[in-house]
């Protein structure tokens, strides 16, 4: 009853914020044409931006039980305006520097999208460079265990370690910090591996057809006819008997796996594309020119479906990452000691039982679940822009 209640009381503020738009306007297009939905959305999103700095100002209350109580509140709302400011004065860097091209890009670049490209390229850079700036080996086991994130000594922190360390003494942000090279790296890989096999395979039966188009998508009809994870999941229970002790073998083993159970959905969009691709007047062209199969596919077929495929990659590479951390979480992924973002999730569940008291201990196993998140978050903005662009629609 209450809350049906709440959704009378906003519902009748979005009317009397039209209404008064209205009135001190003279009924200009923007509040005369807006919706009473739209206008409960500004209400709504007003009253949220109201609660989040009142939240915030509780998580740095004098009260330690109320600080407790906001604290990972607190810790995001300063996440999302430091990564906000960080976006705006990114765009801003992109608008004024580079060439034409990058310019030109950087100015129809939304908010969301430049937040999402400057997560992207943190990311990478880390990734990359994971060996020297990461304090500590991935492996590498320190003296002091389950120090507390935030370098505070008072609550059990330590300066020389910021975030902490695990149960056994590695030190988490190096574990972070490799994992960035270990997850997303070997997720860039399989994601780049499925778009060979599904595109091309999408092509060939797009440009072939005939019996070879109906026995690939018979087939994938079949692999897309079971769930992915649990699929998965089994494939990658019977490679660890496969691979025994060498868990480095059983890695490429889950590369192959989840690459040919994700071509499916490549297959099937690459092969959509195609099709309305290869009745086109420029294929015919080619085709009584005497070109081949691989001149068809590569340079006529490909560079006019790039678009959706780019956009599909962005989409792909999240579900693929999603996928490598959910199979590590569940033990049958990246093996340990490798670092391993999935992995370092459940390791560390444990502390999520401190939450009520102990903030700071129970944010050990968010650190690794955040940069999964972000990640993801970031992809998918850049995702949406490219296909807002490719659609052809205005701003």
């Amino acid at each position: 009853m209450s809350i049906a209640l709440i959704l009378i009381g906003l519902l009748g503020a979005g009317w009397l914020l039209r209404f008064v738009g209205q009135r001190l306007t003279g009924n200009k297009p923007f509040f005369r044409d807006m919706a009473l939905g739209v206008a409960f959305g500004y209400v709504f999103g007003a009253l949220v931006l109201v609660w989040l700095v009142w939240a915030y100002i509780q998580s740095h209350s004098a009260d330690a039980t109320t600080a407790n109580n906001f604290f990972f509140l607190g810790k995001a709302v300063e996440g999302f305006m430091i990564f906000a400011v960080a976006a705006f004065f990114f765009r801003l860097l992109g608008r004024h520097i580079g060439p034409d091209a990058s310019r030109k890009i950087f100015r129809s670049m939304p908010l969301t999208a430049s937040f999402g490209v400057l997560v992207i390229l943190i990311y990478a850079f880390v990734a990359i460079f994971a060996a020297w700036l990461a304090p500590y080996g991935q492996e590498e086991v320190l003296s002091s265990a389950n120090i507390v994130p935030g370098g505070n000594p008072a609550i059990g922190g330590n300066p020389d370690f910021p975030l902490g360390t695990d149960q056994i003494g590695r030190d988490i942000m190096s574990r972070l910090i490799f994992g960035a090279q270990n997850t997303v790296g070997i997720a860039f890989a399989t994601t780049c591996l499925a778009f060979f096999i599904g595109g091309t395979l999408g092509f060939l039966a797009a440009t072939l057809q005939g019996w070879l188009d109906q026995l690939l998508s018979r087939g994938v009809d079949v692999l897309m006819a079971i769930p992915s994870l649990i699929f998965a999941l089994l494939l990658m229970t019977i490679a660890s008997a496969w691979a025994g002790s060498e868990k480095g073998l059983l890695t490429y083993y889950m590369i192959l796996i989840i690459a040919v159970i994700d071509s499916t959905r490549v297959f099937r969009l690459a092969r959509a594309v195609g099709l309305n691709i290869v009745v086109m007047d420029y294929i015919e062209a080619a085709k009584l020119r005497g070109e081949g199969l691989g001149y068809l596919i590569f340079r006529e077929i490909l560079p006019n479906a790039y678009a959706p495929l780019l956009a599909e990659f962005g989409l792909r590479f999240c579900f693929v990452f999603l996928t490598i951390a959910s199979l590590s979480f569940l033990g049958v992924g990246i093996q340990p000691p490798t670092a391993d973002w999935g992995t370092m999730v459940r390791d560390l569940a444990q502390f999520i039982n401190f939450a009520g008291f102990a903030p700071q201990v129970a944010s050990a196993p968010l650190l690794a679940a955040g940069a999964i998140a972000l990640l993801t978050v970031a992809v998918n903005f850049v995702v949406d822009w490219m296909l807002h662009k490719s659609s052809g629609l205005k701003e």
